[in-house]
């Protein structure tokens, strides 16, 4: 090993905390930017392969039959910026129902609607269909089915009773189609049996090699909805797909188009839950290099300063000002690139959770975060840390051999030195005893500081003797408060969204008035060996909704309550069947988190949430048509609402709506949440209703707090709080090698104060005091900063599900909680000025005074 190799090696070795602050301050710096970055790109790499793969659609557009030809649609292929088009396929939404019993579902039970899409083959220019498993349906009798959509398996047999003749569909195949143009597939022919009307042989052809639908050219007298696939020369932007739309709305009769969806619609969905991690990663992973950067340059600084004489001897034993430069550069990247390599691992093994989720979404392997983001960022932050050595390093190039050999430190840090140090020594002690002294007195005043200890006040006047080594300590205390106010405003913000994410959870009693709260028609499928009043066959009907209520109203402790009924119905511009969630009495109590508009205050109304309206391509004010066998109403969005409940795909509405759609006893409230009495004994009220409901047959039981609690959130928090204690551990450290070497330089100036009598007790605070002034100031100041991180963030990651955050959401920092916060900054100077303390208390006495 050459000189320079030794050199390197004794100075990683020797002065092991040094080492550990600069392992553990790129260690978290590399782990969330690699987590961030590679997530960015890794978590869409699934969808984007599989997108190229089976040339998905960047746009998939439902018409109205009755107001388009399959020969004007056609047309459509020739609109300014398609590259390429698929359709007209007829769709038509069915309620089957199964045939054949399996381990999942029993036979007779009726599902909820799903889309069918008449198309002859799966290929075509636009949206390849995967066969996942089977066959494509060929001929009248067969349907295949998306993958995701029900427990079906090849063979099973689906009856639709709905349609004309009851038709008995047998699924050949599962599919999976990369943009979700569909729930199922049957041929053209099937697809129109299923919507009720027979066709001629000689119709409007069709795009790109697509099923020949065989619709007249008579608008209104084809099939009742189409759909369109496109793929445009400009689609990265949702402006893009903006300015694409328009062109194809410009190309149909007004009104024609029912509702579209663009392929990042279905990737933000797909990719919703590893997104939302990227804008706090992305926050962490800054605060680290930048902690990095400074405490690095604080630890090579502080080598520089304390090893003096030693950089002298090396220049004198032959080393050039280069290779002094590269001694201290490399004793920074040793043990930096160390944690860089651990950064690296660690945020792959971090990683790989998440990504399995979204692999799992198109059938592929997860696979790894990119190579050239395990290189990138740590080869971006070892550069990092490089530029923040150098800097002291070079000063160490530049000492002349004779001054750093006559006034470096020796042995221990401290070292002995000639008369000259130790003339200059005294002189300087002198000088900055007087300073402590003024700048304190200035600073609080000769009179409250001289009602304190001189312990206490030699310690807070050490700030204003050392302003540079102060403002260091200030500015590693400020990273660490600033990422703890800014993680307990995460914490806070996702414990909101968890209490709120699943609907009507405001309640602290629900009572199941019967008919459970499934899609209308669906049958309850009874368990073996268990039974449930009202029928033979273990189902229960609903309850008189007017009778429960009278029940409620006639408890004591009751204090309000409202009913729910829940359906399942085609809504336009929606692919699939969505979820109705009706409310009967005063449902503001328990209402979601609004984002903008109102609550539902009358019939007509419709609440959604951001995630809704972008499927849709509404906003707050529009209108949609809901459907169920053909009866329609419209209702009018009047508020946006924040709530993931099936993945925030749920549609607010009235029991009124669910009446008008015809469904009769399923409009009725299936479902009552009740809200008690301040100072209501939860245990006594269940009883005392549970017994004035036993007559018909109905129960309440507490509304569960924590039965549905996210998995993503949890995995948010624990992230969050790893990098947090990570982030807080290297700001303590910084404080810890900064005290360190203030307590060295001091070290006889303690021997003559504890000869003086200084009990080491006294010691211990005066270092601390020394450093908690510092330490309270800088986080009042981080407090503020974390704050605004917070405000700054937060909206990006509900940008990232899709979702628009709501004021109750963010703002989470109440009075309490600040007043907490604002000790942070003490926290973490004392914490990190405790163990050197402790160091110079042990110190004795003598050896102490004979140390210069």
């Amino acid at each position: 090993m050459s000189a320079l190799g030794r050199v390197v090696r004794a100075g990683v070795g020797r002065r092991r905390v040094r080492t550990v602050v600069m392992v553990l301050t790129t260690l978290m710096a590399v782990t969330a930017s690699v987590l961030a970055v590679g997530l960015l790109v890794a978590a869409r790499a699934p969808f984007d392969r599989a997108f190229a793969e089976q040339r998905g659609a960047h746009l998939t557009g439902q018409f109205d039959g009755t107001k388009v030809t399959a020969a004007r649609l056609v047309a459509t292929a020739d609109a300014p910026g398609v590259t390429a088009a698929a359709g007209p396929f007829p769709i038509v939404s069915v309620r089957p129902r199964t045939v054949t019993g399996s381990d999942f579902l029993p036979a007779g039970v009726d599902l909820p609607p799903i889309t069918v899409v008449g198309r002859k083959d799966a290929g075509g220019p636009v949206d390849v269909i995967d066969l996942v498993e089977g066959e494509w349906a060929t001929r009248p009798g067969q349907i295949v089915v998306a993958a995701g959509a029900g427990p079906f398996r090849p063979g099973d047999r689906l009856a639709v009773p709905e349609a004309p003749g009851g038709p008995t569909l047998t699924v050949t195949g599962i599919a999976r189609s990369v943009t979700g143009t569909g729930e199922a597939w049957v041929t053209p022919a099937q697809a129109e049996t299923l919507a009720g009307e027979t066709r001629d042989a000689g119709g409007a052809g069709s795009v790109g090699g697509a099923a020949e639908s065989g619709n007249s050219s008579d608008a209104g007298a084809g099939s009742t909805a189409y759909e369109m696939l496109y793929r445009f020369r400009q689609a990265t932007t949702e402006a893009d797909l903006a300015a694409a739309r328009a062109a194809i709305v410009a190309a149909v009769p007004e009104g024609a188009m029912s509702g579209a969806r663009s392929y990042l619609t279905v990737r933000q969905d797909e990719t919703a839950n590893a997104m939302a991690f990227v804008p706090f990663l992305a926050a962490f992973g800054v605060l680290g290099l930048c902690l990095s950067v400074l405490v690095i340059g604080i630890v090579v600084g502080g080598a520089v300063g304390a090893a003096t004489r030693r950089i002298g001897v090396l220049k004198a034993l032959g080393f050039t000002p280069a290779q002094v430069v590269r001694a201290y550069v490399a004793q920074a990247l040793v043990p930096a690139a160390l944690g860089c390599a651990l950064g690296v691992v660690l945020g792959n093994v971090l990683a790989l959770p998440v990504l399995n989720e979204v692999g799992e979404a198109f059938g592929a392997p997860a696979g790894g975060l990119p190579v050239w983001v395990d290189v990138t960022v740590p080869g971006a932050a070892l550069l990092l840390v490089a530029v923040a050595a150098v800097v002291p390093a070079l000063r160490a190039g530049r000492l002349r051999t004779v001054e750093a050999i006559a006034v470096g430190g020796g042995s221990g840090g401290a070292g002995r030195g000639g008369p000259e140090r130790r003339r200059v020594a005294r002189a300087g002690r002198a000088g900055r005893a007087g300073s402590e002294r003024r700048r304190a007195a200035r600073s609080f005043g000769a009179r409250p500081l001289s009602l304190l200890p001189p312990a206490i006040r030699l310690g807070l006047a050490h700030p204003f003797a050392r302003p540079a080594r102060s403002a260091t300590v200030a500015a590693a205390v400020v990273f660490g408060a600033l990422s703890v106010t800014f993680a307990v405003g995460l914490a806070l913000t996702l414990g909101k969204v968890q209490e709120g994410r699943i609907l009507d959870s405001a309640g602290s009693v629900v009572v199941e008035a019967g008919g459970g709260q499934g899609p209308p028609g669906a049958q309850v499928v009874p368990v073996e060996g268990a039974g449930s009043p009202g029928g033979p066959d273990g189902e229960r009907e609903k309850a008189d909704p007017a009778a429960v209520a009278t029940v409620l109203r006639a408890q004591q402790g009751t204090r309000r309550f409202y009913g729910t009924a829940q359906a399942q119905v085609a809504v336009s511009g929606v692919t699939g069947a969505t979820t109705v969630v009706a409310y009967e009495g005063d449902s503001a109590w328990g209402a979601p988190d609004m984002v903008s508009g109102h609550w539902l205050d009358g019939p007509g109304q419709a609440v959604v949430t951001g995630r809704f309206l972008t499927a849709a391509g509404i906003g707050v004010g529009d209108t949609v048509t809901l459907d169920e066998k053909g009866r329609r109403t419209t209702v009018r969005i009047v508020g946006e609402a924040f709530f993931t409940q099936d993945g925030g795909m749920t549609l607010l509405t009235s029991t009124a709506t669910l009446t008008e759609l015809g469904l009769g006893e399923e409009a009725l409230p299936g479902r009552f949440h009740v809200r008690t009495a301040s100072g209501t004994d939860p245990a006594q009220y269940l009883d005392a209703l549970n017994r004035a409901l036993d007559g018909a047959g109905l129960a309440g039981f507490a509304h569960a707090d924590g039965g549905n609690s996210s998995s993503v959130i949890v995995a948010m928090d624990a992230l969050i709080g790893m990098l947090t204690l990570m982030l807080v551990v290297v700001a303590g450290l910084g404080v810890l090698h900064t005290v360190v070497l203030d307590t060295r330089e001091r070290v006889r100036d303690l021997g003559v104060l504890k000869a003086l009598g200084m009990t080491p007790r006294q010691t211990v605070a005066m270092v601390v005091v020394s450093v908690a002034g510092v330490g309270l100031l800088a986080g009042l100041v981080a407090v503020p900063a974390g704050i605004v991180l917070h405000g700054v963030v937060t909206p990006f990651m509900g940008d990232a599900v899709g979702m628009t955050l709501p004021d109750t959401v963010l703002a989470v920092y109440d009075a309490p909680v600040l007043a907490c916060l604002a000790l942070g900054g003490l926290v973490i100077a004392v914490a990190g000025a405790l163990l050197p303390a402790g160091w110079a208390a042990g110190a004795g006495t003598a050896r102490a005074l004979r140390t210069e």
